[in-house]
């Protein structure tokens, strides 16, 4: 079993960065695809990007294409999402989201860590 603990959430100014950091629990965490979720107040909660177990494949939401990166570090157990360019529609809880396979759901997510970007 994995489970997972967000943190780097903050308040920070429109154009500025964030890191986001997801640590995980467990041995199996190297197989695990990775993803980063984010809820905005009144909305579904929505993708935005993704990392295999091997770092070999990401993927990301148009939204956010060209202004996040998301990396994962299996040595320290730990995803990463590097945000930047920071808009205020970015605003919401983010997530990380774990699934043992590319045929599975994410089934194992985190407590969330709160984004706000200030115009």
């Amino acid at each position: 079993q994995v489970q997972l603990v967000e943190s780097g959430g903050g308040l920070v100014q429109a154009g500025g960065s964030l890191r986001l950091s997801c640590q995980a629990s467990g041995r199996t965490f190297s197989t695990y695809d990775m993803a980063w979720f984010r809820q905005a107040p009144g909305k579904e909660r929505e993708f935005v990007g993704a990392v295999n177990w091997s770092s070999r494949s990401t993927s990301y939401a148009d939204s956010v294409k060209g202004r996040f990166t998301i990396s994962r570090d299996n040595g320290k157990n730990t995803v990463y999402l590097q945000m930047n360019s920071l808009k205020p529609e970015d605003t919401g809880v983010y997530y990380c989201a774990a699934r043992p396979g590319f045929l599975s759901g994410y089934d194992r997510w985190g407590q969330g860590t709160q984004v706000t970007v200030s115009s």
